[in-house]
């Protein structure tokens, strides 16, 4: 293990920012020896040979002048140990560090406004001054261990050209603030990419970026490669979904797949496979990413909530989504918990019913299937006063973090009003990287609640009354209905997986009634009398004849 020698220096008595950068070399795998405030050059030397330093650092943030004086001193009587292979670093005020830069004695200079990950890579790699692809991984799960204990950055962006899009992830590159771009493509690519017969001229850029051809692609993927290099994803697509992977793989070397179980089919309107259909062609693509190891998202809990779905229907879909991936042979999942969804949830009944997704998910994994959690902001929830939406974004982003997540999407604050420039990502960005600093250096842990936890224990209770009813649709002979499209697919159309604006869907129900109760809680009620109904109730009211339900 190396060692790095920290302290200020003279009469400096700030080392708050010493002190950061000693907890990240400390999470890079660094021996970190601390020697205070207004430290003489001397004390700072005797102890970097006593300790077998290999790297020093030092900090100083008066005034420019006299640090220049005392960091010449110290360049020249720490000469010797540099010759000898000790390594020194600089971290200071803007006008300090320019002067601590002009000396040409350190080998990094840090002035306090560096992304967290760019200090990581620094620790990591210990590669001066330049930070190249190679100090940045180069896959989500590599990534993720990198940047640790911070989680990783993801956000969407897609502008009505490829060129504005290709020039906005040259931007958001360069600002070193995120590290997935999740390229928001228009509905004619995801639909309809080898298709040109069905391509509609009038639809163009309509929702994001027009991506035709595999260059297309390719020049996005390009535009990536600089600032710190982020990854690239995007949407799985909703007809030719292996065609589209194999192009994904070859063109931006796919970060990981996000793919539905019920969704984007005839059921919601956008695509051509039926409900039954299109649960086995999803089953079949997570397989085949799974084969390849690129890790998968089943985008599918958040879809329910996005349509008014009771915290139940949430949950029960949310372990429904890892037990199929785990079944199909996906080795690295990634669970996403979508908070403010729907709105109006309180911030405690939010945090329960994700504590209630884990509880459920967390019995699945084991080392052939890893699960790695994501937070985001439910887009729904934002309001329109952007002042008022930076708010709330920080607010939700620190509430996620109870959850301790690998990934944070970012959902940018102005996303309720237009889709996000480069500049609103770059924002974005640095309010929710503000928000997970804050929470990493101490956050009280919420998760301890009994209210929370009480309202937790409800849920699991509830889904598995829940899960058990879809087993009991079964028909002879299947073995596991948890994985049969079959069986998955009249869990929606008798009415056991519903929410409130499937209503006059030619696939679903659409019956179930939710309410905000007093508590904040998603929940179902009995349309009678406006009263809450356990899902006992609500599936006996279903008229079905169901083994060990009713």
């Amino acid at each position: 293990m190396e060692t790095i020698v920290a302290a200020a220096l003279g009469e400096c008595v700030h080392v708050a920012g010493m002190v950061r950068f000693l907890r990240l070399a400390e999470s890079a795998g660094w021996r970190t020896v601390f020697l205070g405030p207004a430290v003489p050059i001397e004390q700072v030397l005797e102890a970097a040979r006593r300790e077998k330093a290999d790297l020093v650092g030092v900090s100083y943030r008066l005034t420019p002048e006299t640090g220049e004086r005392l960091l010449a001193q110290f360049a020249e009587d720490a000469d010797g140990l540099r010759n000898a292979g000790v390594r020194f670093v600089f971290g200071g005020t803007p006008p300090v560090a320019e002067r601590a830069r002009k000396l040409g004695f350190f080998e990094q200079v840090f002035e306090g406004g560096e992304p967290t990950e760019d200090v990581l890579a620094y620790l990591k790699t210990q590669s001066p001054h330049k930070l190249t692809e190679k100090a940045y991984p180069q896959s989500t799960i590599e990534r993720i261990a990198w940047k640790a204990p911070y989680p990783i950055l993801r956000h969407h962006f897609g502008l009505p050209t490829v060129e504005a899009t290709a020039a906005g992830i040259k931007h958001i590159a360069a600002a070193r603030v995120l590290d997935v771009v999740s390229l928001g493509t228009d509905q004619d690519a995801q639909a309809n990419f080898f298709h040109p017969e069905r391509k509609d001229p009038r639809r163009k850029g309509a929702g994001g970026v027009p991506v035709r051809t595999a260059d297309d692609y390719r020049i996005l993927y390009n535009a990536s490669k600089r600032g710190n290099h982020p990854l690239v994803r995007t949407y799985s697509g909703t007809d030719d979904f292996i065609r589209l992977a194999e192009m994904y793989v070859d063109t931006i070397n796919i970060a990981w797949a996000a793919v539905p179980l019920f969704w984007f089919n005839q059921m919601d309107g956008r695509g051509p496979w039926s409900l039954e259909g299109s649960i086995r062609e999803h089953q079949n693509l997570m397989a085949w990413y799974g084969q390849r190891n690129i890790p998968v998202e089943l985008n599918e809990p958040h879809q329910w909530g996005l349509r008014d779905a009771p915290d139940v229907i949430f949950a029960v879909t949310a372990y429904l989504s890892a037990y199929n991936a785990r079944a199909v042979g996906v080795h690295d999942y990634i669970a996403q918990f979508m908070f403010n969804s729907p709105p109006g949830l309180s911030d405690a009944m939010d945090l329960a019913k994700m504590l209630a997704v884990l509880e459920l998910i967390d019995p699945l994994a084991g080392p052939d299937f890893r699960i790695w959690r994501q937070t985001r902001t439910g887009l729904l929830s934002y309001p329109l006063d952007i002042d008022a939406a930076r708010a709330h974004l920080a607010v939700s982003i620190y509430l996620q973090m109870a959850l301790q997540p690998h990934i944070v999407h970012v959902v940018g604050p102005t996303e309720a009003h237009h889709a996000a420039t480069a500049d609103d990502v770059i924002e974005a960005c640095k309010l929710a990287r503000r928000a997970i600093e804050h929470a990493i250096q101490g956050q009280p842990d919420m998760t301890l609640d009994p209210f929370i936890q009480q309202r937790k224990e409800e849920i699991v209770q509830e889904a598995r009354v829940t899960l058990n009813a879809i087993r009991s649709l079964a028909g002879p002979g299947i073995n596991d209905p948890l994985t049969d499209a079959t069986t998955l697919s009249q869990a929606i159309v008798v009415g056991i997986l519903d929410a409130p604006h499937l209503r006059n869907n030619p696939f679903a129900r659409g019956q179930v009634i939710m309410r905000i109760d007093d508590r904040g809680a998603a929940v179902s009620i009995n349309p009678a009398n406006g009263q809450r109904v356990t899902e006992r109730d609500r599936i006996v009211r279903l008229n079905l004849t169901l083994e060990g339900v009713t």
